[in-house]
């Protein structure tokens, strides 16, 4: 944060050097990568100096609402070349209200070869007043091309500890102190995941529920129920979080496009609103899609956490754990198992999001994940 604190703060006073055009923002899950991009934004928008947090363009860049500052947050399960295209036409204006044109493009991870390509021609001739900035997870950095990255100045992000995230869940969001306590040790350092299980009921229900598998494999009819109750699950988040917000953007399309007037020109504007309709439905399961793999990715995260937290009990390690609400059963599956059947049954689940990222159908990848942690 430094780095970008003195760029910002160097481009303010116009010295030459020390602010560049694009910037690459890693770290893993939860470590902010997307609020430091916008603090980024807003101190560069700053009226007043490099980010007073009080005038206008530090509100509205941080808001979302600055006219200079574009987002990309994919919804889907890529960044797409028409996409990107008309995103760097439109980041290649002069700054209209602002001291930048800032296009900030999370999980830049997703972008896709025509993507990648369309953005790597606006890095290589860069328009003078215009600044990119992405973000990607650290855990899978090379997902951004190697000839992107060489064109950015790179950002590293740490996890926040759990003192730090119990702290601004008390602050920000005024949850008791020991439920922050718990949030913040047991999030696996997401200040996101940790403000959802501290409020969120379901959300621990899930957890529990998944942090169950691993003692609760007894016998090939348990896999095949477990892994129901996983694809239940994640296809049940992604339905609750798509039904209304789906609709309501079907019926906004359909009203923008002139659908249900009267006139002459009412079947041209029905077949348009038709057509629009349709691709929204695509860009919706695609929305869909990506809300299930990352709920099934969140229980995955959180099977390896448990694994990994068997064997560091297993060898006497003083590291902390990751779920030291559940040290109880990972000291028991410390004793039931051997070192090299935990890390087999880690590897199984290290495979199982390898798969999911490579489109394997969810069903097939969690049913032979499971089977591979009940043999050990």
């Amino acid at each position: 944060m430094e780095v970008l604190a003195g760029a910002a703060e160097a481009a303010a006073a116009g010295v030459s050097g020390g602010m560049t055009h694009a910037w690459l923002i890693t770290g893993p899950p939860g470590s902010g990568r997307s609020v430091a991009a916008r603090t980024f934004a807003a101190a560069l928008q700053c009226s007043v100096g490099a980010g007073c947090g009080e005038c206008s363009g530090c509100h509205t860049a941080l808001a979302g609402t600055h006219a200079d500052v574009r987002t990309v947050n994919p919804e889907g399960l890529t960044i797409g070349v028409d996409e990107m295209r008309t995103l760097v036409q439109e980041s290649a204006r002069k700054p209209t209200t602002g001291q930048w044109q800032i296009v900030i493009i999370e999980d830049a991870d997703r972008l896709t070869e025509g993507a990648g390509n369309a953005l790597l021609k606006a890095v290589e001739e860069p328009v003078e007043r215009t600044v990119f900035l992405l973000c990607a997870p650290s855990d899978h950095p090379d997902d951004v091309s190697v000839t992107i990255r060489s064109r950015c100045r790179l950002v590293g992000l740490r996890t926040p500890p759990p003192e730090a995230i119990a702290g601004v869940l008390v602050e920000r969001d005024e949850i008791d102190e020991s439920t922050a306590e718990w949030a913040g040790a047991v999030c696996g350092g997401h200040v996101g995941r940790a403000r959802r299980l501290a409020t969120d009921e379901n959300a621990r229900s899930r957890r529990e529920a998944v942090l169950a598998i691993p003692l609760g494999l007894r016998n090939q009819s348990d896999v095949f129920d477990r892994a129901d109750d996983l694809i239940d699950t994640a296809e049940a988040d992604a339905g609750d979080e798509s039904k209304s917000r789906d609709e309501q953007e079907r019926e906004e399309l359909r009203t923008a496009m002139g659908a249900g007037g009267t006139g002459k020109a009412t079947a041209g504007a029905k077949r348009a609103a038709d057509a629009a309709v349709k691709r929204l439905e695509k860009q919706q399961k695609s929305r869909a899609t990506r809300t299930q793999r990352d709920t099934l990715d969140l229980a995955l995260i959180d099977l390896a956490g448990f694994y990994r937290d068997v064997l560091i009990t297993a060898t006497g390690s003083a590291a902390t754990l990751t779920h030291p609400d559940h040290a109880g059963d990972i000291t028991t599956a410390a004793r039931r198992w051997s070192a090299e059947s935990t890390l087999r049954r880690l590897e199984a689940v290290l495979h199982c999001r390898s798969s999911l990222s490579w489109n394997v159908k969810p069903r097939i990848a969690v049913e032979s994940m499971l089977s591979r942690l009940y043999r050990g």
